[in-house]
C-alpha cells in the first residue's frame, strides 16, 4: 500500500451516521469540538481510481443497484471489515468534499469537484429523512419487490369461527385440516409517485451542504408521512379485491367512550389489535377519554413525548382518515408493501442541469394479506 494512499482525515469529515444520529436524538451538535481534532486512517488507493460518470449509474440501474450498491461490488472499491468510511464516503473524501463538521462545503464546490456524486448524495440523504419516520416501516407486515407494475396478491380464506383450522389428532381416515391459499382474482397495479425538487443553482450555490441536507431529510420524512395515508386507504377500502375492512359501530352515534374501545378490541381475536390509525381530532379524544388519563402517563407524555397506548395499541396519526374512523390493526399480518422500482432521482437534471427540477420517485403499492387483521370503528353513522 503506498503511503500517499493513506490519509488523515478528521473524523467530523466523515463521521456521518454518529453525526447525524446525535443531531436526530438531541437537535444540536453536542460534541463536535471534542471530535474535531481525531483523526483516522482511511485507504483510498482502490476510490482514486474509480472515475463516477452518467455510465456508471446506467449500471447500477441495469443492476437493480444504488450507486453505493454498485460501489461496493468487488469490481470497484468494496469495504474492509470495520471500515470508518463506506464506498461513496471514500468518493467524497478522494474528491475533498466535506459535508459535516463546522465548515462543510458549500454545494458549489460540490459541483466544482466532483458533480456526478451529487445524485446519489441526494438520495442518501432523502432516505435518511425517510427514516426518520420509523413507524411506516412498522406498519407493514412484509415488503416485496417485483420486475413489473402489475402484482397478484395472496388470498387467505379466515374466519375465526372455522374450526377447520383447528389443531387436532390425526388418525387413520381422519380429516386434516387444510390452511388454503390462493392468488387474488385482481391484480393490483403498482403506480410510480415522486416529488420535484425544483429550485435554481443560483439559491443552492452558496448553501453549505449542511444546510442543503436537512432540506433532502424533510422531503423524505414528508413521503413517509404520504405513504402512511396510502397504505391507510388500501386497509379501510381494500386494494380492489373486494377486501374492504369490516366496519364497526359504536354502542351510540357521536359517542366515543372506553367501553367501544374495549369492544372494538375484542373484536380481533385471534389477531392482536397493536396499532391504532387515526385523524389528529380522533386522537385528541381518545387520550382524554377518563380511563387513559393515568399521572404515570402523563408524566411519561411529558418526559418523552411518547403518547400512552391504548389497550396496548401504538397511535399513528393520519389526518387522511375521516375524522369519525378509527382504523385498528394487527400490522404482523394486515397489509404488504408491494415495490416494483424502488427509490430513484434523475441523477440526469442534477448532473446536468444543476437541479432546476429534479423528480425524486418510487414505485409502490399495498395489498391485503390478512383482511381479518385490520378493522374499522366508526361513531357516527
Amino acid at each position: 500500500m503506498e503511503l500517499e494512499n493513506l490519509k488523515q482525515i478528521p473524523e467530523t469529515f466523515w463521521n456521518f451516521a454518529s453525526l447525524e444520529s446525535e443531531i436526530g436524538m438531541s437537535g444540536k451538535g453536542n460534541g463536535l469540538a471534542g471530535r474535531e481534532g481525531r483523526l483516522t486512517s482511511v485507504d483510498l488507493s482502490r476510490a482514486g481510481k474509480i472515475n463516477v460518470t452518467r455510465d456508471t449509474y446506467l449500471e447500477a440501474q441495469s443492476r437493480g443497484q444504488s450507486l453505493t450498491e454498485l460501489l461496493e461490488s468487488d469490481d470497484y472499491d468494496p469495504s474492509p471489515v470495520s471500515a470508518p468510511l463506506d464506498a461513496f464516503e471514500r468518493q467524497l473524501a478522494v474528491h475533498g468534499i466535506r459535508v459535516n463538521g463546522r465548515t462543510p462545503d458549500t454545494v458549489e464546490s460540490f459541483y466544482r469537484s466532483a458533480a456526478s456524486l451529487m445524485p446519489e448524495f441526494v438520495m442518501r440523504e432523502v432516505r435518511k429523512g425517510m427514516a426518520m419516520r420509523p413507524i411506516y416501516n412498522q406498519l407493514t407486515a412484509a415488503q416485496t419487490a417485483i420486475g413489473s407494475n402489475r402484482y397478484s396478491p395472496l388470498y387467505l380464506n379466515i374466519n375465526s369461527g372455522d374450526t377447520r383450522l383447528s389443531l387436532r389428532p390425526i388418525g387413520e381416515g381422519a380429516e386434516i385440516p387444510q390452511f388454503v391459499v390462493n392468488e387474488q382474482q385482481k391484480t393490483i397495479t403498482v403506480p410510480e409517485y415522486g416529488i420535484a425538487l425544483k429550485v435554481s443553482y443560483r439559491t443552492l450555490r452558496h448553501r453549505t451542504l449542511a444546510q442543503f441536507k436537512v432540506l433532502l431529510w424533510y422531503l423524505g420524512f414528508r413521503m413517509q408521512i404520504d405513504k402512511v395515508a396510502m397504505l391507510a386507504e388500501v386497509i379501510m377500502n381494500g386494494d380492489g379485491n373486494s377486501n374492504a375492512a369490516t366496519i364497526l359501530n359504536t354502542d351510540v352515534s357521536g359517542t366515543l367512550d372506553y367501553e367501544d374501545l374495549v369492544k372494538f378490541w375484542a373484536e380481533f381475536a385471534p389477531f392482536e389489535m397493536n396499532t391504532i390509525l387515526c385523524h389528529k381530532n380522533k386522537m385528541r379524544q381518545i387520550l382524554t377519554l377518563t380511563e387513559f388519563k393515568d399521572p404515570l402517563a402523563g408524566f411519561k407524555f411529558q418526559s418523552t413525548g411518547e403518547l400512552v397506548s391504548p389497550l396496548g395499541a401504538k397511535l399513528v396519526r393520519c389526518d387522511e382518515i375521516p375524522s369519525d374512523l378509527i382504523v385498528g390493526m394487527d400490522s404482523r399480518f394486515a397489509v404488504e408493501e408491494v415495490i416494483s422500482q424502488p427509490l430513484v432521482v434523475e441523477y440526469d437534471r442534477i448532473i446536468e442541469q444543476k437541479f432546476e427540477e429534479a423528480v425524486i420517485s418510487e414505485s409502490i403499492a399495498y395489498a391485503k394479506l390478512v383482511k381479518e387483521a385490520a378493522l374499522v370503528l366508526d361513531d357516527t353513522f
